[in-house]
Parts: structure tokens; C-alpha cells; sequence
């Protein structure tokens, strides 16, 4: 299995970055834009292997998609809630958005579409979803019987999604509900939905509704998100420009946390649309300095304190937060967040099962992980195909010697350049 080795920096990592665009932004503008009518075109796009999985979807779907790569630029053709194509068979990879997205934006289709992904894929739970999608008129059903994963297959000859009520539980994943009202608006009725018990990571699900505004749709709903009115109404947008990915950003601060430098993220603010700029936020209770400004976020290291976090709301930088727990004072607690097993791994029981393998003692918790601080050993870094256990544990080779990250192309999932530019920061802070 190929490997990379990253060399420990002899100074603090200081420097000016602009992560790629975000990857839930992609995506979800893709499919809002295949319900425009007409053509639509994004900027600050990112292409990765998950994003180029929604493009070959579309594509299949009879959308046309023109892409300028080098301009991060792409143009969708929209339909105005038309799915051109009258049959499809998608291969979604092991991209989570890309099904959960696409497997509401076919129920309202009038053709036969069949979706399905890797081994991995088959053992993600998508059932409450199909179930959701139902009582608004879609025929949707699992191809393996008595099962409650993909692959899926959507039937719409004579019965596309038409709208009513429906509910649909909210701690396994957001992006069920986020799927469900982003196709919402293209049903011929208003759609009703509420939502069954705690509701994990809303800022993406309030990332959902911001964006859905911007393209015109009309979406009622009360502070705590547990309900939603979509009446009718076509998407009308031209042009929407996409901000860097804040998760990936996640990495760059936690590597000036670690090492006591100062690192800017041009492109994000306390604005953001992604809640997961609010890392930046955690790593102030750990004693960092953080400075908003309008258009970018500096975090400085200072010396790391644990705590105890909630990070139900921004779990996708959670094994961040666990690498640079490894350099604080104290143990560090993470809660909240048992949604994260279902994920492109159990990313609970891999974050401690690599810690430990690093020397670190670490331990699984009914819905989260304690870290303690330790100094790493040398060791090899499984990555379970899972982009975000290359990125988060590259974090202890800036420390010490001997940390070699498995499979690192797996970062290809959503920033197929990290590794370059992790080296570029780092730099000036190797000599």
C-alpha cells in the first residue's frame, strides 16, 4: 500500500492559505441547479473525487454540465424539476451526499433510476430517507430485500414525487432532511415536513435552507428546525459563487494550534455558511487566539488546555480537534457525536484504535472519545479509505518522527491536493 511520510517542523507553521471550495456547497448547488430552468453557473467549485461523482450523476441523468476546471467553474443545464433522462443506473462510489442528494432529486423523475456504490456505501443506512419520501408520492424501494441500505431503486413511470407531509427522524444523518427540502420546492404541492427527535449537525441543514432562500425558493420553518413549509416554486438563480471548504480548513488551524504558529484562512468568515468555521472557536476554549476578520480567520497557538465539547454541531472536524487533544495539558472530551460511526468509516472507533496505535491513549465513549496527551510514536496510519483520518492524523507527523499516513489518495474524496499544499504552509517553518 503506498504510504507518505511527513517531516516534523523545526518552527512554527505560519503562513496564508485558501482551502478549496466546499465540498457540501458543491454539491448541494449542483443538485438545486439541475431544478433551475436553464443554465446556471458556479464559481469557486470545487473537483474532487465525491464532486466529479455528482457531475457523472447528473450527466447520467441527462443533464448537460459544462466544467472549466482550471477556472474551478461549472455550468449546469437546469430542467426547471424535469429529469431529463428516462432510466439511469448511478454509480455513487462512496460519496454520502451524492446518494442521499440524488436519491430525492430522481423521485421526481418519471423514469427508472437505480443507485448504488461500494461495499462501503451498502452498509450506510438511507432507509428513514426512502421512507420520508414516500407519503410524498415517490416509488422508492431497496433492491436487496429486508434490507435498509443501497443499492436503491427509484421507479417514477406514473408516480414522480408530487408533495403533503411527511416526517423524518433527524439524528442519523442532516443530509436526509437537506435532501428532502432541497427537491421540496420542484413538487407540484407544498410540502410539509417535521422532524422526529434531536436533529444532529444543524448548521448544515441551516447551510440547506440559506442556500435554498438564495435561489428563490420559499421555505417556512421555527427557530429550533423542527419543522418546514416548501411551498411550489422553480429555483431562479443564474450565478452562485462557492466559499473555501471550512473543514479542510480545520487542518491548517490545528496545525498552528499544535506548533504554536499563526495560520490565515482567507475566504471564510464568522458568516460562513459552513458551521464548521466555529473549529476555530474550539480551538479559543484551548487556549488559542483566534481573530475574525471579514474575510478571513487567523488562529495563533498558545499553549493547549483540554476540555470538554460538544461537537455534535461541527462533527466533521471532530478527529481535528482529537489530533491536537494529543498536545494539550489535560484530557479532552468529545460528545455528541455517534452519528459519526455511520460515516466513510466508524470514525469514532478509528480515531481511537490509530491514536493508540501512535502510543497515544485514547478511548471510545457511548457517543464520542476521550484523548489523553501523550508524546506519538512512530507508526503507520490506517486510513479506512476515510479523507478525513489521512488529513487529521498527517497532523502528528508535524510533531515527531515516524508517521507514516496509508493510502493518502484518499484525500481525493474532497481535497486531492492537500498533501502539497500541507508542505507549502509548512515550508518555510522546515529549515
Amino acid at each position: 500500500m503506498t504510504f507518505i511520510e511527513l517531516t516534523p517542523v523545526t518552527s512554527p507553521v505560519r503562513g496564508v492559505i485558501r482551502p478549496p471550495g466546499s465540498k457540501s456547497i458543491t454539491n448541494r448547488a449542483m443538485v438545486m441547479a439541475a431544478l433551475v430552468d436553464g443554465p446556471l453557473t458556479m464559481t469557486g467549485v470545487l473537483d474532487s473525487q465525491d464532486t466529479r461523482v455528482m457531475v457523472e450523476s447528473l450527466r447520467r441523468l441527462g443533464f448537460t454540465v459544462d466544467q472549466d476546471l482550471a477556472a474551478c467553474r461549472c455550468t449546469v443545464h437546469g430542467q426547471g424539476g424535469r429529469i431529463p433522462a428516462e432510466a439511469a443506473d448511478l454509480w455513487l462510489e462512496n460519496s454520502g451526499t451524492s446518494i442521499r442528494f440524488l436519491a430525492s432529486l430522481c423521485a421526481l423523475g418519471t423514469g427508472t433510476y437505480r443507485l448504488d456504490g461500494v461495499e462501503r456505501m451498502r452498509q450506510r443506512p438511507i432507509g428513514d430517507l426512502v421512507r420520508s419520501l414516500k407519503p410524498l408520492g415517490a416509488n422508492i424501494r431497496f433492491e436487496r430485500p429486508n434490507s435498509d441500505c443501497p443499492p436503491i431503486v427509484v421507479d417514477g413511470v406514473g408516480s414522480r414525487m408530487q408533495g403533503g407531509a411527511t416526517s423524518i427522524h433527524g439524528n442519523i444523518s442532516s443530509q436526509f432532511l437537506s435532501s428532502l427540502l432541497m427537491a421540496a420546492p420542484a413538487c407540484r404541492d407544498t410540502v410539509h415536513v417535521s422532524v422526529q427527535g434531536e436533529l444532529v449537525s444543524k448548521p448544515y441543514v441551516t447551510m440547506t435552507l440559506q442556500m435554498m432562500q438564495a435561489f428563490g425558493a420559499r421555505v417556512g420553518y421555527p427557530d429550533d428546525l423542527s419543522s418546514f413549509v416548501i411551498e411550489p416554486q422553480p429555483y431562479r438563480l443564474r450565478t452562485y459563487d462557492i466559499e473555501p471548504d471550512a473543514s479542510a480548513a480545520s487542518y491548517f488551524f490545528g496545525a498552528a494550534a499544535i506548533t504554536g504558529g499563526s495560520v490565515t484562512v482567507t475566504g471564510l468568515s464568522k458568516n460562513a455558511l459552513q458551521g464548521d468555521v466555529e473549529f476555530a472557536a474550539a480551538l479559543a476554549q484551548m487556549g488559542c487566539e483566534v481573530a475574525w476578520q471579514r474575510d478571513r480567520i487567523t488562529v495563533t497557538g498558545r499553549p493547549l488546555h483540554g476540555i470538554d465539547i460538544d461537537m455534535n454541531a461541527i462533527s466533521d472536524t471532530a478527529q481535528t480537534l482529537s489530533i491536537v487533544a494529543v498536545f494539550a495539558d489535560s484530557p479532552t472530551t468529545i460528545r455528541n457525536v455517534g452519528h459519526m460511526r455511520h460515516k466513510e468509516t466508524d470514525r469514532i472507533a478509528a480515531v481511537v484504535t490509530e491514536l493508540q496505535r501512535a502510543g497515544i491513549q485514547a478511548e471510545e465513549l457511548a457517543d464520542g472519545l476521550r484523548i489523553y496527551p501523550g508524546t506519538p510514536q512512530p507508526a503507520e496510519i490506517q486510513t479506512y479509505d476515510d479523507h478525513r483520518m489521512a488529513m487529521s492524523f498527517s497532523l502528528l507527523g508535524l510533531k515527531v518522527c515516524g508517521i507514516k499516513i496509508l493510502d493518502p489518495g484518499c484525500t481525493a474524496k474532497t481535497y486531492p491536493r492537500y498533501f502539497e499544499d500541507l508542505a507549502a504552509l509548512c515550508a518555510g517553518s522546515l529549515v
